[in-house]
């Protein structure tokens, strides 16, 4: 145990010092191990296999959303104030710049059990920590290379807004500013965007009006229009914001985006995947035998596990009960075959949303050392889509499910 925390020391320390990555700690708890994972580039080709064509499906499914009515966008539980936004079209080969898939592994292969395209994290950990820490443990770092990738994607989508007709002088990356994780995955990906004379704004520096967005400078207090706004805050919280006057200034926002005044990274097409209930209709189309190719239905197949609106699993198969909306293990509960429940998120957030109900399957169980001892928990696989592209990786470990104080576990070859 000694021995354990002392490397964690030597590890993390030099990253907290250089204000790189500084949540190597959260809420007091152990995140990120001092230890690595080995696993084998077929597992990497695998799964950047898996990632690229799931994430050409959900694109094309995403394109087709674009068109849908404002009933289909109620029914997968979007709020109305995004519904005018999310119709933009600004590439429709990149639906969303930065996504992440997640997937279990199991006896059947990879599955698919969420994306999270409009505000994924563990950003910092998959394209910068991962190579410090197979560097110094002298191994091959299965994400070396791929943070080019969120170079290009940013680039991308500049140009896409701008052969749009958008008129980009000023660019914002924002977050929270108390939060570390938030701040300082904010700032790596805006120094890693390569984007000119682009500024860290906090969510509480930025004001909206009826006909701009600004930035308020901290000293002055003079406001800078910001033209292109990369946020790292959900569109489903920011639709009801409203400041301490009453001012609704998320729906102000949305409208903003719709009229084109102002420029968001991820672009609103993001947002129409975000609701697991898309899972739900994929699946839904995938049964009936419509809309898809058969090489989609046979990936559909392969990789996507059964996803409802209503519960049919009850007395059939274990199942997993899931927010529309919820992240980070928020709100998810699982049962058995008979419908009792066996896990559930301790903190129940998201439980006032609409669920989807989708087939469980096993994690794989591995064992690893951390400040407390040797933990047994369940591996969940993040997988990046970057810029229409399949990108890092990431091992989480956790429980049963995998929740916001999940430990961070560097992978190597």
């Amino acid at each position: 145990m000694e021995d354990y925390a002392k490397l964690r020391k030597k590890i993390y320390q030099p990253l907290q010092a250089a204000g790189i990555f500084n949540w190597d700690f959260l809420y007091k708890e152990e995140y990120a191990l001092s230890t690595v994972y080995r696993i084998t580039p077929q597992f990497v080709e695998e799964i950047r296999e898996a990632t690229r064509r799931i994430g050409q499906l959900f694109t094309r499914v995403a394109n087709q959303l674009r068109l849908a009515p404002d009933s289909l966008f109620a029914s997968l539980g979007l709020p109305p104030e995004t519904w005018e936004s999310v119709r933009l079209l600004v590439n429709q080969q990149v639906a969303t710049t930065i996504g992440r898939f997640d997937f279990a592994y199991t006896s059947c292969g990879l599955k698919l059990l969420e994306y999270n395209s409009d505000t994924p994290t563990s950003i910092v950990e998959s394209f910068y920590v991962n190579q410090y820490i197979a560097d110094y443990f002298d191994c091959e770092n299965p994400n070396q290379g791929c943070e080019q990738q969120l170079t290009k994607a940013f680039q991308q989508m500049m140009d896409d807004y701008q052969k749009s007709g958008y008129h980009i002088d000023s660019i914002a990356f924002s977050a929270l500013d108390w939060h570390r994780e938030d701040r300082g995955t904010a700032i790596y990906l805006m120094k890693q965007s390569g984007l000119p004379n682009a500024q860290f704004v906090p969510l509480n520096r930025i004001s909206i009006s009826r006909e701009r967005v600004y930035a308020i400078n901290p000293e002055t207090e003079e406001q800078q229009p910001i033209d292109l706004l990369y946020r790292l805050y959900p569109l489903e919280i920011m639709a009801h914001e409203v400041d301490e006057k009453g001012f609704p200034i998320g729906s102000q926002l949305l409208r903003l985006i719709a009229e084109k005044k102002v420029a968001i990274v991820n672009p609103p097409s993001a947002f129409l995947m975000q609701s697991k209930a898309v899972q739900a209709l994929i699946w839904n189309l995938h049964e009936q035998k419509t809309f898809f190719t058969d090489e989609e239905h046979e990936l559909i197949e392969t990789y996507l596990l059964p996803t409802y609106l209503d519960n049919v699993f009850r007395g059939v198969t274990p199942y997993v009960q899931k927010p529309f909306f919820g992240r980070e293990g928020g709100g998810v509960t699982l049962f058995d075959q008979s419908g009792i429940m066996e896990a559930t998120d301790v903190e129940r957030k998201y439980v006032d949303q609409p669920m989807v109900y989708q087939q469980r399957v096993e994690l794989e169980t591995i064992e690893t050392p951390t400040l407390k001892g040797k933990f047994q928990g369940k591996v969940l696989w993040g997988s990046f889509f970057i810029g229409g592209e399949a990108s890092a990786i990431i091992a989480r470990v956790d429980r049963e499910i995998t929740g916001d104080m999940a430990y961070y576990l560097p992978i190597v070859y």
